[in-house]
């Protein structure tokens, strides 16, 4: 029997990030669970909840370990940006069968320098007290760290679908030694085989990260950097790509 894939969309984001990519997955076999991760399931146009700006990231990885154990089997994991990291944090918790890493936000363990994130998330990250607010991706940031390249109808669809998220969750990732290095994943542990993607102009989180991941994985590694592909890999010809390349990589898994 095939492993089901449970998909951990990123932050600022929902579920429906996978909705055809997971039409792909499911034609190819495998059952599909793609949960909201807790608040994530509220329109950005309603108020935030208040605890969500200091809710942390091992919220986010408890509330996976419970959906995980309801799949009856160990899954694949994968997951996109912060989706991605937070597949690392969960396998280090729960039998799985391997993991999808797409366009991965960084460990603390798994750093690269880069400046683009920065200016990415600047009218998040100026707004004094975002570690302990909700946090909504602001339009400009949005646009040209995420979607560049990635046609208007489409861009304007997925911005006007981003959603509040965790101020705290944000600083954990981006400031890792001043929030405990909870994001810190313990790679020894995480030998099932793995596959790796990011675009190469990914200005959210930059190729160096994906590098830097799957340096540290000690498992079987496939890595694939696609040219001119952004954070966002979810439209036209380059979603067929990265589904063509999931499922190809899902049949020779083991």
């Amino acid at each position: 029997m095939k492993p089901p894939i449970l998909l951990v969309h990123g932050m600022w984001s929902t579920p429906a990030t996978f909705s055809r990519l997971r039409l792909v997955l499911e034609a190819a076999g495998h059952a599909t669970h793609a949960p909201a991760l807790p608040w994530h399931d509220r329109p950005a146009s309603l108020p935030p909840p208040p605890d969500l700006g200091t809710l942390s990231i091992t919220s986010y990885v408890d509330y996976l370990v419970t959906e995980a154990a309801a799949l009856g089997q160990p899954p694949v994991i994968l997951g996109h940006s912060m989706g991605s990291l937070l597949a690392q944090l969960l396998a280090m918790k729960v039998p799985h069968a391997g993991l999808v890493l797409l366009s991965p936000a960084a460990a603390a363990n798994a750093q690269a320098a880069s400046i683009d994130p920065l200016r990415t998330m600047k009218n998040v990250v100026t707004k004094w007290g975002w570690w302990e607010k909700p946090t909504l991706f602001d339009d400009a940031g949005a646009r040209w760290g995420c979607f560049n390249g990635v046609p208007e109808a489409v861009t304007a669809a997925e911005t006007a679908a981003l959603v509040w998220d965790s101020g705290r969750v944000l600083a954990e990732i981006a400031l890792p030694p001043l929030f405990g290095n909870v994001t810190r994943v313990d790679y020894a542990r995480l030998t099932r085989p793995a596959l790796v993607v990011v675009g190469a102009k990914d200005r959210t989180t930059p190729p160096g990260i994906a590098r830097a991941t799957a340096r540290q994985l000690p498992g079987r590694v496939d890595y694939q950097e696609i040219a001119q592909a952004p954070h966002w890999l979810f439209w036209g010809e380059l979603e067929q790509q990265v589904g063509a390349m999931v499922t190809g990589w899902l049949n020779t898994r083991d």
